[in-house]
C-alpha cells in the first residue's frame, strides 16, 4: 500500500500554475466522486472504503458518502461477502451509448464478422485514448484455434500496431501532439525509430509486424478513415498461422483491407489500397 496518499483531481485544480488554479468554480463533491472511480479503475483488487481514505488523503466520512452514492447509482459494486469495492461495467456500458462511437460499432461489427470468416482469423477494431489505445470490438475466429484481445484492453500506443497507425493517421494537431509527447517520454534514440516508423505506416498506408505482443501473431492494421482521411479507428486482424490454415496470409490480408476500407466508406472516408502482397514496414517499398 502506498506510504503517502495519491494525488487527486482536487489537488491537481489547486496546484500553482495549473489549469484548474485559474477555474472560477468548482464542484468538490463531483471531484471527490471521480478521484474514487479514477482510484478503483486502476486496481485489480476490492479496496475497502477505509482503504480509499487512505489512498486519496481524505477522511472516512467524506469518503463514505461518495461511496454511497456511487454504489447506488450502480458504478461501483461489491462482490458476495467481500467488502472490497469493484469498478462495474457501467462506465463502459455509457461509452458504448455514446452515439458515435455507438454509430461505428453498430456498422463495423457486421463487416468484421464477414471479414473474419473470409480471413479465417480474428478481428478488432481500436480506438485512441489519449497515448493508449483501447479495443471496443472485436470478432473471434472461426478457427478451432485463434488469438482475441478482449473488448476493453489498453495497451500503450507506441507499443502496437495499431496505435503507432492510429498516430500516423491523426489529425495535424492531435499527430504533432502525440508526437511531442513520444519525444519527451522516450529515449530519444527510440523517440526517432518510433516516429520514422510512424511517417513510414503513413506513406505505405498499414502496419504490419510479427511477433511484437506475442510470438507466432503478425498484427496487420488498417485505418478506419472519416471523409478528411484522419482515422477514426483502426481494424487489426491479429494473423495465427495454422498447419491447417485454409485461407492464405496474402488473402486474408485482403480480406482485412476489404472490411476496414467498407467501414471507411461506410463513414465517406476513402481508404487507398496499399501494395500488395503487404511486407513488414521496414521491408516495404
Amino acid at each position: 500500500m502506498p506510504s503517502k496518499p495519491l494525488a487527486t483531481s482536487s489537488d491537481k485544480a489547486k496546484a500553482p500554475g495549473s489549469a484548474g488554479s485559474k477555474q472560477a468554480y468548482g464542484a468538490p463533491a463531483l471531484e471527490k466522486g471521480l478521484d474514487v472511480l479514477e482510484l478503483l479503475a486502476g486496481m485489480s483488487r476490492g479496496v475497502t472504503q477505509s482503504e480509499i481514505a487512505q489512498l486519496l488523503g481524505r477522511s472516512l466520512q467524506e469518503v463514505y458518502r461518495v461511496v454511497m452514492v456511487l454504489e447506488r447509482r450502480g458504478y461501483i459494486q461489491r462482490r458476495p461477502d467481500d467488502d472490497g469495492l469493484f469498478l462495474s461495467n457501467r462506465l463502459h456500458d455509457l461509452s458504448n451509448r455514446y452515439p458515435p462511437l455507438r454509430r461505428m460499432l453498430d456498422i463495423a461489427l457486421p463487416i468484421m464478422t464477414s471479414a473474419s470468416v473470409d480471413a479465417y482469423q480474428a478481428m478488432h477494431v481500436a480506438v485512441l485514448d489519449h497515448l493508449d489505445i483501447r479495443v471496443v470490438a472485436q470478432v473471434d475466429s472461426p478457427a478451432p484455434l485463434g488469438f482475441r484481445l478482449r473488448v476493453g484492453t489498453q495497451n500503450p500506443a507506441i507499443a502496437t500496431a495499431s496505435g503507432r497507425l492510429l498516430i500516423a493517421y491523426q489529425r495535424p494537431a492531435i499527430k504533432d501532439w502525440a508526437l511531442g509527447e513520444i519525444a519527451r517520454t522516450t529515449p530519444p534514440e527510440a523517440a526517432r525509430a518510433i516516429v520514422q516508423r510512424i511517417e513510414a505506416i503513413h506513406h505505405h498506408g498499414y502496419e504490419m509486424i510479427a511477433g511484437e505482443g506475442l510470438q507466432g501473431i503478425t498484427d496487420v492494421s488498417f485505418p478506419i478513415l472519416d471523409v478528411e482521411g484522419h482515422a477514426m479507428a483502426v481494424l487489426t486482424m491479429p494473423y495465427l498461422s495454422s498447419a491447417r490454415e485454409s485461407v492464405s496470409f496474402e488473402s486474408a490480408c485482403h480480406a482485412a483491407f476489404a472490411a476496414a476500407r467498407a467501414i471507411s466508406q461506410a463513414f465517406d472516408g476513402t481508404l487507398p489500397q496499399p501494395g500488395f502482397p503487404l511486407a513488414p514496414i521496414g521491408d516495404a517499398r
